[in-house]
């Protein structure tokens, strides 16, 4: 589905489907943020709030996490949102072969 980290091919290899219009625009970024953001503070405050580390110990750990779930959540959710327009049919972009034979007898 994938030609690079995230850019999208234009037809899908195993079955040849016009991938050129899918656009998923900013929605996997805003859902990685509070995700990865409900993850990581959670767990910076839990962490704060039983062992009170050093503030330098909470960018050494928080950091790289961040980092990681952030780059490691942002194919599969971007993945997944446009498989979620492509199911729902939510744009207007997109034809489908099943949508012309009822619209037009």
């Amino acid at each position: 589905m994938f030609k690079g980290f995230l850019d999208v091919r234009d037809r899908c290899p195993a079955c040849g489907f016009d991938l050129g219009r899918a656009d998923s625009g900013d929605g996997p970024a805003v859902f990685v943020i509070f995700v990865v953001g409900f993850i990581v503070v959670g767990l910076a405050l839990w962490t704060e709030v039983r062992f009170s580390p050093p503030y330098w110990l909470h960018v050494v750990l928080w950091l790289p996490l961040t980092v990681a779930l952030t780059f490691g959540l942002l194919r599969p959710f971007k993945a997944t949102l446009i498989a979620l327009q492509f199911k729902h049919k939510a744009t207007q972009d997109i034809e489908f072969a099943d949508d012309d034979e009822a619209n037009h007898p």
